[in-house]
């Protein structure tokens, strides 16, 4: 076991990433409950010791005992993972606040924007749970690899260094690398932003629009994060390290990211589609249209988001949204 001071771990969401996450520390001898809405789902995880529905194949281990009793998790836990989508983060903040004491640490693991509010999942969490210490856990990560112990490395970003650094002790292993930031927001920005670009680039490729293309909208997208996350506060370092570029190259390069998944069947098929596939939930579909809301009130040009959002939204036919962008003025590369 490594050494840290942080030894029960509750993870909040039974997810194929929650369940990742929870069996990364048990396999390090943390005590992990991890918590599931679902009682069913729960259950059957009791009962056969893996999560079939979303990382078959796989053991739980025994030092992971899944459960649907929230105050249970909260009891336990010296850290609690946070692992729902970002839509749901609210209601779970929510209904952990009279659970918690005061000095719980919080590690946000959901990538999004909050599509009703515009908050980052960050000011999410300060809204609902004020005083907290809080950890954005974000990086290039596709659950099955971190789940069998294949090299990962993510970013752990906190405003507290002594705290940052006990998280990196306790979640850390051999193969789950996190690295240590002290910035949140940009850490934030970066792994709900990507989302968008991902579905924007499975359209592209769905379309036949070939790799010269996707290489152009991966970089120009990574400069439309980087123009929102200057406008937010984040630190430039912060979106060209693993949660920034890292996350961004991952998400818009493989079928296995949801959001290029569902972008891709988009693209072959022209027309929007439920963000919920046979992966999960692709959250990009509710961040573009939050996103394109927090940059309009920033004074943010974020073209890719805009026609993502569009797309989505029914208002713009996948052709046309594509020909408008290429007619967009030449300009500096820097911009």
């Amino acid at each position: 076991m490594r050494d840290g001071a942080l030894r029960r771990i509750g993870v909040i969401g039974a997810g194929a990433w929650g369940t990742a996450l929870a069996r990364v520390m048990a396999m390090e001898g943390r005590d992990v409950k991890l918590w599931a809405r679902d009682p069913n789902l729960a259950a059957e995880m009791r009962r056969l010791g893996e999560n079939r529905r979303r990382l078959p194949g796989l053991t739980l281990g025994p030092n992971i005992a899944p459960t649907d009793d929230l105050a249970a998790v909260a009891d336990f836990a010296e850290v609690l993972l946070l692992v729902t989508p970002a839509q749901a983060l609210r209601e779970i903040g929510t209904r952990l606040a009279p659970l918690l004491p005061a000095d719980r640490p919080l590690v946000i693991c959901a990538k999004g924007i909050e599509r009703d509010t515009g908050r980052l999942t960050t000011e999410v969490l300060s809204e609902v749970l004020p005083g907290r210490p809080l950890a954005v856990l974000s990086g290039p990560t596709f659950a099955s690899e971190v789940a069998a112990s294949l090299p990962t490395a993510v970013t752990l970003a906190c405003d507290d260094a002594v705290l940052g650094g006990s998280l990196v002790t306790a979640l850390g292993s051999a193969t789950f690398r996190p690295y240590l930031s002290d910035d949140p927001v940009g850490a934030a920005i970066g792994g709900a932003l990507k989302n968008v670009i991902a579905i924007a680039c499975g359209v592209l490729v769905g379309r036949d629009l070939g790799e010269n293309g996707r290489a152009a909208l991966i970089t120009r997208g990574l400069a439309e994060i980087a123009r929102l996350g200057r406008a937010k506060g984040a630190k430039p370092a912060t979106l060209m390290g693993l949660s920034g570029l890292g996350d961004l190259t991952l998400t818009c390069t493989s079928q296995r990211s949801r959001n290029y998944a569902f972008g891709l069947r988009l693209g072959r098929d022209g027309k929007p589609e439920t963000g919920q596939g046979p992966q999960g939930i692709a959250e990009g579909v509710f961040t573009a249209q939050a996103a394109l809301a927090l940059a309009e009130t920033l004074g943010v040009e974020v073209p890719i988001t805009a026609a993502v959002e569009a797309v989505l939204n029914g208002r713009a036919d996948i052709d046309n949204v594509i020909a408008a962008l290429l007619a967009r003025p030449f300009r500096e590369e820097a911009q």
